[in-house]
């Protein structure tokens, strides 16, 4: 019976348990505060995908558009650079005349 503890003992062994099982818990739920729940988890990567898929679209238009515009540009100097070859033609040849 010598080396069974006290009632005094198992006290003190029941609240040093306590005790650090307060801390485990206070922890785990420092822990738990910064982790995102898996429905907003989810939300958010649903709504990061469709502004990656907007930006995308918007990229291939905005590239769509500008080709548009060079090909209008070049359109433009072309024709007026067509329009101006007979005025130009009579320029020289009555200059040379």
């Amino acid at each position: 019976m010598a080396d069974e503890p006290t009632n005094g003992e198992l006290g003190r062994l029941i609240e040093a348990l306590r005790s650090e099982m307060r801390e485990d818990l206070g922890a785990l739920n420092t822990r738990l505060d910064r982790v995102v729940p898996l429905d907003v988890y989810t939300i958010e990567k649903t709504q990061m995908s469709k502004r990656i898929d907007a930006l995308e679209a918007a990229r291939t238009a905005d590239a769509e558009r500008l080709t548009a515009t060079r090909r209008w540009m070049v359109g433009t100097v072309i024709t007026v650079v067509v329009a101006l070859l007979p005025y130009l033609g009579a320029l020289v040849g009555g200059a040379g005349s």
